[in-house]
This record gives structure tokens, C-alpha cells and sequence, in this order.
């Protein structure tokens, strides 16, 4: 079968000047059919000519699809209209549209009320009548719209009985270099062509210098580093410093010891840390550190009685992926109190990795971010942990927070911070927080009188808020969408 932008270049060549619409008509296609080949010749150079065109045309309504199916409601009226005659208002309950069809057979002098007898009755004027509206339609449909006079449609374009559509349609005429077959063009210049001088004999297709090239591959930020963005400058904002967290590797000594965490306390378990097997151990600890670590958690210290039993070096020394940043604050604060010109009050952050022994979920990844924060201060309380807290999530946009008490080893007072999540249609914790204990500050050399609050926050689970994620594994992992990362719109919080 011949292809349609053949058959339009046969038939121009036969007939010569031809609108599309009346090629869609003798090819029995549709105009845009016809349209599309058309196209598809100007693509290959000037073969034709094609100016623009109008058309207008008439079309039926659906009340003029009823009228040509069962007669104009004026012609019902005249035929519901015995020769005895009829009430009016038995008159109009019936047909279609009795009110419009009394009004014209009325007008037309068909038919009258008759007030000589009792009551007013509606008889026939006229013993037959032509119903020209239904042959008026019959010629529209046919194709004979020029037997129609223009004020009788524009009548019963009034009464919505027809609709005037306006169709573009192009004029095709033949071009200079017309053909009727198509060569396709070349898209590309070889280096076989310009070697050969076959390129001369050949014709290409023109550049389009409007074309949109194609886009660039491009690095594009992950939400979490959007997130993580906007948090160290509300850190920043707040007149908080930037800690350093360098090192995924940790000692048990700095994660778990030097926070007062007991060498038997179920966290340092293997099934919740990922211990390292190569450097097992580590010796660089400062030993005058190391002897007030032992004496806090063997014997107490500032009135408590410790956890009363025989602290081992060998256990502080072996080495694990750090299960929190907590231990980069210890190393803080033990640098802090011991600086020359003794302690000053500190607001430190710090935002990195973690790693735990988790059990998968929709919520939970085994390598996750935390949100550290530390304040230490003369006589600061929970309420200024509480005030800080309600700040710091207000410049998130984040307002809806709940706080729970706890049990922490290095913290006393203790709270779990919960945030609710409106994809998940519940409370979710988002991070942890309390006042360092005593046991835990005097060994690091923290004076007296000097009170540190300090919290971890999640910075997945608030990142899955802002971005309406309702399962941690479509934010980072294996199973992440690179496109939502691409697409990813900027975060902005609500300050």
C-alpha cells in the first residue's frame, strides 16, 4: 500500500492546487492523518507549497440530533393539536421542549387560542404545514450547508439547534522542487562521503538551530545532603561550632566507656555493634583519662557508688564502627575543660555517619545519620534542653514534637524526642537527648557546677517528613529511585 505522503504527492501532481480537508474526504482518512504526511514532506525539503486555511462548517447539537430524529418542536405542537382543539396546558406536556415549540407555531401563524366558547383552547390555523427546520437539518447533514441561508443558520444557531466549528486545514500546491516520490535526507556527514565526494550528489536534512539539545549528565545533591545543608546552617545560625567527625572508627573506650556506659551493658553487644577485626584494638587513650574513667565506673565519683565492678582495659581498647557521635562530644569536652586558661561555656554540632547492628525496616537502615548537639554552661537545666530543642525544630517547620522520659547510662534526666509524620499517620522518634551525668563529666576533667545538655537526632527520619517518604529504603540504599534524587526539589525549611 502506497505511503500517505506519496499519495498526497501523486494526487497534487494529477489535480495540481488541493485543500487537506478535501484530501481527507477522497483518501476516506482522517484530516489529521493527513496532516501528519503532509509533515512528513516538508521534512524532506520543498516538495510543496502549504499555505494556512480556514474553513467553517456547521454541525448538528444534540438538540438538532432530536430534531432530526423525531421533527422540530414547533411541527409536535401543530400535530399534538386536534381539530376539536386543546387546553393549553394539556397542550405543553407534550414533546420535547413544548414552551420553545408553542412559541414558534404560535409565530408562524399555525396555530391560535381561541377565547369565543368557555375556556381558552389552542387550535389549528393552518389544515397542513411544511416543517422546514427538520429540512433545513437534512441538508446540513447532507453536505448541501449553501442551501441553508446564512440568517436561518445564524436563527438556529441561536435556538442551539446547530454549532459553527471552525477547522485549520492547510493549502497544498506544488513546490520547487517537487517530486512525487520521497529520497530521504541524510542526517550525517561521514568522513566515507567527504573522502569519496559522494556528499555532493547527496541532500541532507537542515539543522534545526531551535532544537533543544540534549541535557547534560549532571551530579545532583542527595536529599539527605539538602537536608544536612539546611541543618548545619540553622546549627550555625544558632551560634553553634562544627565538631570534627573524621573518623568512623572508634575505641569502646571514647563510644562506650568515657560515656559511662558499662563494659556489660547490652549495647556493646555484637548483635547492636559491628565490632572491627583489623585494627582490632586501639592504645591511644590519655592515661591520666583512662584511670578517673576507671575510678567513675568502678567506684562512683560526686556522691555516686559507680557500677561496682572490675573495669578491663583490654575491652576499652577493641575497636567498633562508632554506634553513635557521642564519643566526638567526650573528646570535646575533655579538650574544652583542659585547655589552658581553664573551662568556657561551648555550643557544639556535628552531623556524620553511624552504624548499628539494626534490624531492617521501614524506618530503621543498619548505616544511618545523627544529628549531635552539645551545650555546656553554668547552671543550664532541662528547660533550656527542652527551649532549644522547640527552636531548633521550629526552623525545620517541624512543630508537632512529643517528648518521653528515659533511661540513657550518660544521661540523667532523659528524653526521646518524637516527631509526628503524617505519611505514616503516627509518632516516629527522631532522637534522643538529656543532661550528661556527673560520673560521666568529672572524669573529663568538667568543673563543677557546669551542667551539658546534649542530644542525637535522626537526620533520615525528618528528611523523610519534608519529602514525604513513608519507608527509610526509598531514601538511601539499593532500592533508591536515582530520578526522585534528580527531581528532587531544593529544601527549604520553614523559618
Amino acid at each position: 500500500m502506497q505511503d500517505i505522503s506519496e499519495r498526497i504527492l501523486k494526487y497534487i501532481d494529477e489535480h495540481g492546487e488541493v485543500d487537506t480537508l478535501d484530501l481527507a474526504a477522497v483518501f476516506q482518512e482522517d484530516h489529521q492523518k493527513i496532516v501528519g504526511g503532509v509533515k512528513s514532506i516538508e521534512a524532506n525539503g520543498d516538495l510543496i507549497r502549504s499555505q494556512p486555511s480556514t474553513r467553517k462548517s456547521w454541525k448538528l447539537t444534540a438538540e438538532g440530533e432530536h430534531i432530526l430524529q423525531h421533527g422540530s418542536h414547533e411541527a409536535n405542537i401543530f400535530h399534538a393539536v386536534p381539530s376539536a382543539g386543546i387546553a393549553q396546558a394539556e397542550l405543553m406536556k407534550s414533546g420535547k421542549n413544548p414552551k420553545a415549540g408553542f412559541s414558534k407555531a404560535m409565530s408562524n401563524g399555525w396555530i391560535y387560542i381561541d377565547k369565543s366558547g368557555g375556556a381558552p383552547l389552542v387550535r389549528r390555523k393552518a389544515d397542513a404545514i411544511e416543517d422546514d427546520v427538520l429540512a433545513c437539518l437534512k441538508e446540513i447533514v447532507a453536505g448541501r450547508e449553501s442551501a441553508v441561508a446564512d440568517n436561518i443558520k445564524g436563527d438556529y444557531k441561536k435556538r442551539k439547534i446547530l454549532e459553527e466549528t471552525v477547522t485549520k486545514s492547510f493549502l497544498l500546491s506544488k513546490g520547487p522542487e517537487f517530486a512525487t516520490s520521497l529520497k530521504k535526507l541524510e542526517t550525517d556527514l561521514t568522513v566515507e562521503m567527504l573522502a569519496s565526494g559522494l556528499w555532493k550528489d547527496l541532500k541532507f536534512k537542515a539543522y534545526n538551530f531551535d532544537a533543544l539539545g540534549a541535557t547534560p549528565g549532571r551530579g545532583q545533591l542527595h536529599p539527605l545532603m539538602k537536608v544536612r545543608t539546611e541543618f548545619r546552617q540553622i546549627f550555625l545560625e544558632m551560634g553553634f561550632s562544627e565538631m570534627p567527625t573524621n573518623n568512623f572508627v572508634e575505641s569502646c573506650f571514647w563510644n562506650f566507656d568515657a560515656l559511662y556506659v558499662p563494659q556489660q551493658h547490652p549495647a556493646r553487644d555484637q548483635q547492636d555493634t559491628f565490632f572491627v577485626s583489623h585494627p582490632q584494638q586501639s592504645s591511644k587513650f590519655p592515661l591520666p583519662l583512662i584511670e578517673s574513667v576507671r575510678e567513675s565506673h568502678e567506684r562512683g565519683t560526686d556522691g555516686s557508688i559507680g557500677y561496682r565492678y572490675e573495669w578491663k582495659l583490654d575491652e576499652a581498647r577493641k575497636n567498633v564502627l562508632r554506634t553513635h557521635t557521642t564519643g566526638v562530644s567526650a573528646r570535646m569536652l575533655y579538650k574544652v575543660a583542659n585547655q589552658p586558661g581553664g573551662f568556657r561555656p561551648v555550643k557544639y554540632f556535628s552531623i556524620d555517619k553511624v552504624f548499628r547492628n539494626e534490624t531492617l525496616d521501614a524506618t530503621h537502615l543498619a548505616e544511618f545519620h545523627q544529628v549531635e548537639g552539645v551545650v555546656a554552661d553554668y547552671n543550664i537545666t532541662l528547660g533550656d534542653l527542652i527551649g532549644t530543642f522547640n527552636a531548633f525544630f521550629n526552623k525545620l517547620g517541624i512543630t508537632e514534637l512529643e517528648y518521653k522520659p528515659t533511661f540513657n547510662p550518660y544521661t540523667e534526666p532523659s528524653m526521646e524526642i518524637f516527631c509526628f509524620h503524617p505519611g505514616l499517620q503516627r509518632w516516629i522518634e527522631v532522637g534522643n537527648s538529656g543532661m550528661f551525668r556527673p560520673e560521666m563529666l568529672r572524669p573529663l576533667g568538667v568543673p563543677e557546677g557546669v551542667n551539658v545538655i546534649a542530644w542525637g537526632l535522626s537526620l533520615e527520619r525528618p528528611t523523610m517528613i519534608k519529602y514525604g517518604l513513608n519507608n527509610i529504603r526509598d531514601l538511601i540504599g539499593p532500592k533508591v529511585d536515582l530520578k526522585m534524587v534528580q527531581d528532587g526539589p531544593i529544601c527549604r525549611m520553614n523559618c
